[in-house]
């Protein structure tokens, strides 16, 4: 697959073969519905937690007498049926994790990447660089391009002047190549690629 190249000026800037293997397959959403749910669920902190009845902190004397007060056979008021009494099999702080393969979180990434560019939804550009760190100009910049929730994925370290650019404008996010994922990259509506970018994460993926 041949896409043009085009600068910050949006201007041409030749053109790049994309590999089939990486950008051209037809997208899934089983596989990326299932790598995203992993990215979703490592992320989750899983602390949420609640008290149980050894935990409240109500008196455990017997409430009334074993028998004759015609009412049930209760212990103390931390029992789960009294208000504020303990929750009975609630929330404990555990890990919502769970495992997918190297192989097929790779795959994830190839299909979400497909996904961009069957919909022309990816661009390339030469280079995501900035001689000065000035958010305005970088903002002018990217409202001309007509980018709005974009994510720039960059080659294997992202140029620190264009970071820091880029750190205050709302919709923008920008990230190396090792960095890029599934879930960030479905999000934004345009995702842009330098030439670097390319080389990187086609290395990764092979």
């Amino acid at each position: 697959m041949k896409l043009d190249v085009i600068n910050l000026d949006g201007e041409a800037a030749g053109s790049v073969d994309l590999g089939d293997d990486i950008f051209g397959l037809e997208p899934r959403a089983d596989i990326l519905h299932r790598v995203v749910r992993w990215q979703r669920n490592n992320a989750q902190a899983g602390t949420h937690k609640v008290k149980t009845r050894s935990e409240t902190s109500y008196s455990t004397k017997k409430i009334v007498r074993q028998k004759g007060s015609g009412g049930a056979r209760h212990g103390d008021r931390n029992a789960p049926i009294f208000r504020k009494g303990g929750i009975y099999k609630g929330p404990v702080p555990r890990s919502h994790g769970h495992d997918l393969t190297k192989k097929f979180r790779k795959l994830g990434l190839k299909h979400a990447l497909s996904s961009k560019a069957a919909t022309g939804n990816l661009v390339v550009i030469e280079a995501a660089e900035l001689a000065e760190a000035k958010t305005k100009m970088l903002a002018r910049t990217v409202k001309n391009l007509g980018w709005k929730r974009v994510l720039i994925i960059d080659g294997a370290e992202v140029n620190e002047n264009f970071a820091r650019a880029a750190a205050n404008i709302d919709g923008l996010d920008v990230l190396p190549s090792i960095g890029a994922n599934v879930l960030d990259i479905l999000k934004r509506d345009t995702l842009v690629i330098t030439r670097a970018g390319v080389e990187a994460l086609e290395a990764r993926l092979k």
